[in-house]
């Protein structure tokens, strides 16, 4: 279920504004490997952000991953939880580090049971994706 934007706290509000849209994926880093071959962000995927709402998808349209996401702007770095309802990690909170600047937008997930990164460099279990804005 994809949320209005009103329905969100004013100080997350306007960090959450600033997601919505498309985004390009123009880098990936998996484990400390960057640009390794992965099922769910092909190159040049483009992911849009409606609400709280994601999707995932190749060039040519293909779904790739969808859920929910939590934005926390409260926090240094500023935190975001993934939950993707479809795939391998289907249900379960995937804890994230973002940062949004212009039409770039960074972030680097944990996989599930894992503390929230504080960095924004991988290691075993974390993955950075690099975005710009799509128009």
């Amino acid at each position: 279920m994809t949320l209005p934007l009103d329905n969100f706290p004013t100080a997350f509000a306007d960090d959450l504004a600033a997601l919505q849209g498309s985004w390009e994926q123009v880098g990936l880093e998996v484990d400390g490997i960057a640009d390794p071959p992965d099922h769910h962000s092909a190159p040049g995927a483009l992911a849009m952000i409606h609400g709280n709402h994601f999707e995932v998808r190749t060039i040519e349209g293909e779904l790739l991953l969808k859920g929910n996401l939590t934005l926390d702007a409260s926090t240094t770095p500023k935190a975001i939880t993934w939950v993707d309802s479809i795939g391998a990690d289907t249900g379960n909170s995937l804890p994230a580090t973002c940062r949004l600047k212009g039409g770039r937008f960074v972030f680097v997930t944990a996989d599930a049971g894992m503390p929230r990164p504080n960095a924004f460099r991988t290691s075993m279990g974390l993955t950075r994706h690099r975005f710009i804005r799509k128009r």
